[in-house]
């Protein structure tokens, strides 16, 4: 059926062409009616290309279909960030992220890339003590970010600050929430000024320091207990943002210790980081994988180690002073993290409608 389609829109097509010349003949000469009259007389003087347009000509219909189709399956995909999509599903919903300053990244991002969806649309924001809040009154959405950089509590008592692995009171505030996003890690490394506690308890014992990564292990099985027993997952979604890596020693990508992110311009080829995850990054998925409650890990690590040019470095809130390469410039990074979080948001959703 196809041949004889296109063995009859051969005198067809030639039929028109013909036509074309005729009235372009007949009409005064211009420099329009010159090129076209040169584009005919190629088209017809080339018989391969003359097919290529009759094929195209005669399967107009099946291309459209073939590309619609196309378009239907991305679209059903989900693939990339669809911030008005977001809107309509997390309407009337309360978004929690609790952390560090790579929390505050990522509430960042997300709060503009949903501005940026709907950018007519009124949206407020203001912060009270350690608590961000974005709403977009219009879909009665709000976005939050609790600043808690251990999770765990931190004390003032007569000895000074005191890290409690085994505390969290802290949860209190994080409940009512339809999504939770956390994270830490950040901080637990942190000595000298920088540090922001003087002692760690566990138990009744209290000393002056222990190992960095036994007591983020320590600290964030202590969340873990406290998402199992106060989490009902039917009602919040939990997600824990994975560990953000830092750029300061260029070994780690092989190019000299002496290396940072000042000055980078290209992220590392390739998609495996040369020295490996760091090892908060087993510790976070073990304890993961040991929770009754579902937390989805949003594993960012690898894909923001090889973002070496990714990081505000001089640019900076302290500017040519520091160096900054463990935060995240925006637009960046922390939006392809976002990206993530809406597919497995859009993923979930798909496979609960299929279960149901």
């Amino acid at each position: 059926m196809l041949s004889i389609q296109r063995a009859n829109a051969v005198p067809s097509v030639q039929g028109a062409v013909s036509g074309a010349m005729n009235l372009m003949q007949s009409a005064p000469p211009t420099w329009q009616s010159a090129l076209l009259s040169n584009i005919v007389i190629f088209v017809l003087g080339s018989p391969i290309l003359l097919s290529v347009i009759i094929i195209i000509i005669t399967n107009i219909h099946m291309l459209l279909v073939i590309y619609n189709s196309w378009m239907a399956v991305i679209s059903s995909k989900g693939v990339g960030f669809n911030g008005q999509d977001f809107l309509r599903r997390y309407k009337g919903k309360k978004i929690l992220f609790v952390g560090d300053s790579l929390s505050l990244n990522q509430w960042q991002s997300l709060t503009c890339m949903l501005h940026a969806s709907v950018p007519q649309s009124k949206f407020t924001i203001s912060r009270q003590d350690d608590l961000s809040t974005f709403t977009l009154p219009d879909y009665d959405i709000s976005v939050k970010l609790d600043r808690n950089a251990f999770l765990v509590d931190i004390v003032k008592e007569k000895i000074g600050r005191v890290l409690k692995l085994d505390s969290i009171k802290n949860g209190d505030a994080w409940k009512g929430y339809d999504m939770l996003i956390f994270n830490t890690w950040h901080w637990w490394l942190h000595k000298g000024s920088k540090q922001p506690w003087d002692y760690i308890e566990e138990g009744n014992n209290i000393q002056k320091d222990m190992d960095r990564l036994v007591a983020f292990r320590k600290g964030l099985t202590t969340w873990s207990k406290w998402v199992d027993s106060s989490v009902n997952p039917s009602i919040t979604k939990v997600f824990f943002q994975g560990i953000s890596p830092t750029h300061y020693n260029g070994q780690e990508w092989n190019e000299g210790k002496s290396a940072t992110c000042k000055g980078q311009t290209q992220p590392i080829k390739g998609s495996t980081y040369p020295a490996g995850p760091p090892q908060a990054a087993a510790i976070v998925k073990e304890v993961l994988s040991k929770m009754s409650t579902p937390v989805r890990l949003l594993d960012v690590t690898t894909l923001s180690q090889l973002r070496k040019d990714g990081h505000p470095s001089v640019y900076g809130l302290d500017g040519k002073k520091g160096n900054d390469c463990s935060h995240w410039c925006l637009a960046g990074v922390p939006d392809t993290w976002n990206e993530i979080l809406y597919a497995i948001l859009v993923t979930d959703a798909r496979n609960e409608a299929q279960e149901n």
